[in-house]
């Protein structure tokens, strides 16, 4: 096995007995960058000199018999979190020069535990989107097609895991934005509940709804990387002040007992893809020979979760970049004498049409005799879907269902259907709205070769029952040893 393929948990046993340097792991890691970086497009800074620096750093650490699970282990994150010293655009022009004077938590937290970061992934602009298509710089690829879309917005961050251009990787989860790339290229990705993990560094899009969460290889790499980066945060107002389990500790324990619920909203869902339908079917029934039991639950606000998120979001998103205005950061446009013109060109020029639609429907939402029919009543179906999700957890431990209704597309396919576009998330929003964990792990291929994601959805905080089951299935079925061949 080449060393770009180890995953964390391998890297790691290989470190600490001095079988391998972090300086070889890292330097194979940017070699594979430099070799198929060219196919799949996943990162828009590679900080070769750093991560290097970093490496040499975690090889005296471990000389010194301190070796941590991360410690020496290259790792990537996408472009929305700010890295102290390194670019951080959110796949933006009007931040195609912002470097961040500071570094967020999460990066905080893997620096102390001596992980190496090799460099920013691609996403689509300030994270809104389903493809990667709307980043403001590039197309990240899907390596199993690169004719298809990777997913989005944590696209990069999924193709950079899936393509061995990095051992593990961070991404944040607005809509979904961890669980389908992760889904669609075949990772284990993970939104924990909101407030389990820091924002502080996280540039917002929807306040209520952003939350860092790690893409990995397979479900114990993901355990290693949420034990660094969880935990209570004194810079962060949202930030819950709760002990932080050892997530690694769970992963063996057996399913006997366990309850799986099966929301039947989600299964009558139109537009379904048969092969979606088959390889969750079978995901079900593998974690019930596992010894799980399946229970029939109703989730009966479902239908309301698309249009009241599409009101959230873009509502949040007007009010966190109205600071993008030309003067307090990133590009101005220095053409104008006029102030009220320089405010209009830079924001034209700097934002891409899909921010700019939902400034605007965001705007609208927001706006004086609008409120209440709007935010105030999308706030509303919110508080509808979360007490739905309170007592499906009343019968059963844990949710079982799609990331999303098919598998990639191809590229340019939707990108003119916006509506349809927003249909994908379909699964995997009304996790944010209600503030719970969910997580994506692979479960079967398309007849293309395409990945299919399962979802698992759980109580606030539970994130132990989710590793535990993807856990479980992932022992059971050999979907997360397959490479895309690049």
């Amino acid at each position: 096995m080449e060393l770009h393929e180890l995953t964390i948990e391998e890297a790691h046993r290989r470190l600490k007995k001095k079988e391998i340097s972090a300086v070889e792991l890292t330097r194979a890691v940017l070699d594979r960058i430099a070799a198929v970086e060219s196919s799949v497009d996943a990162y828009l800074t590679v900080s070769a000199d750093t991560a290097l620096e970093q490496a040499q750093a975690a090889d005296e650490k471990i000389a010194g018999g301190r070796c941590e699970p991360l410690t020496g282990i290259p790792l990537a994150v996408k472009d929305v979190i700010c890295t102290q010293g390194v670019k951080t655009t959110c796949g933006s022009k009007i931040l195609q020069n912002f470097i961040p004077p500071y570094n967020a938590t999460v990066m905080e937290k893997l620096q102390r535990r001596g992980a190496v970061i090799v460099g920013k992934t691609n996403m689509d602009e300030f994270a809104m989107g389903s493809s990667t298509e709307n980043s403001g710089f590039k197309n990240t690829r899907n390596p199993w097609n690169p004719a298809r879309v990777p997913g989005g917005s944590s696209g990069g961050s999924a193709a950079a895991v899936a393509a061995d251009m990095c051992l593990g990787a961070l991404g944040s989860d607005t809509g979904g934005s961890i669980r389908q790339p992760a889904s669609y290229c075949s990772t284990v990705g993970l939104k924990p509940t909101y407030g389990r993990v820091s924002r502080f560094g996280l540039v917002a899009f929807a306040s209520s709804l952003d939350q860092i969460g790690p893409l990995s290889k397979n479900v114990a790499d993901c355990a290693v990387m949420l034990n660094a980066i969880a935990g209570y945060d004194t810079a962060d107002s949202t930030s819950v002040p709760q002990d932080v389990p050892d997530y690694t500790s769970v992963l063996q324990k057996g399913l006997k007992g366990m309850r799986v619920g099966i929301p039947r909203e989600y299964s009558a869902t139109a537009g379904m893809d048969p092969e979606v339908t088959a390889a969750v079917d079978n995901a079900i029934k593998v974690i019930e020979d596992l010894g799980a039991k399946k229970i029939d639950v109703s989730l009966p606000h479902t239908e309301y979760a698309v249009a009241a998120y599409y009101v959230i979001a873009p509502s949040e998103a007007s009010s966190n970049l109205a600071r993008y205005d030309g003067v307090k950061y990133g590009v101005r446009d220095t053409g104008q004498s006029d102030l009220i013109q320089m405010y209009r060109r830079t924001r034209s020029e700097g934002f891409g049409p899909e921010v700019q639609r939902r400034i605007i429907i965001g705007t609208y939402c927001l706006s004086a005799g609008y409120y209440d029919a709007h935010y105030g009543k999308a706030s509303q179906v919110r508080t509808l879907i979360t007490e739905d999700f309170r007592q499906a957890f009343e019968s059963c431990d844990v949710l079982l269902c799609p990331v999303a209704p098919a598998p990639a597309f191809k590229i340019g396919e939707k990108v003119d259907d916006p509506l349809t576009m927003y249909l994908i998330d379909i699964f995997t929003l009304s996790a944010n709205l209600a503030g719970i964990p969910g997580m994506s792990i692979p479960c079967g291929f398309s007849k293309k070769g395409l990945p299919i994601g399962l979802q698992l959805l759980g109580r606030h905080f539970n994130e132990e029952m989710l590793l535990k089951v993807a856990f479980n299935f992932e022992q059971a079925t050999d979907f997360h040893k397959k490479k895309p061949v690049l």
